[in-house]
């Protein structure tokens, strides 16, 4: 089974422009983008090599990766 991207850019292809200019024009955006870009590759890590983790843990990286991704949003639509 293969693991699914979950990069911004992905999630949101129809706001790839301004997500670009959002990490170049703004500091709280950009550092919400690295924070969100860390924690899903730590997921898709973790679930793609089958590292011992558990359920607890990835459970909450889920939804820190989702609180991260609202936040996001939120700014991406603003």
């Amino acid at each position: 089974m293969g693991i699914e991207h979950h990069d911004l850019v992905h999630e949101f292809p129809e706001h790839r422009e301004k997500i670009h200019a959002l990490k170049m024009s703004n500091a709280h955006f950009a550092k919400l983008f690295d924070a969100y870009h860390v924690v899903t590759k730590d997921v898709e890590r973790l679930e793609g090599e089958g590292v011992p983790v558990s359920d607890e843990v990835l459970e909450n990286q889920k939804k820190e990766r989702v609180q991260l991704k609202d936040q996001l949003y939120s700014m991406l639509v603003a």
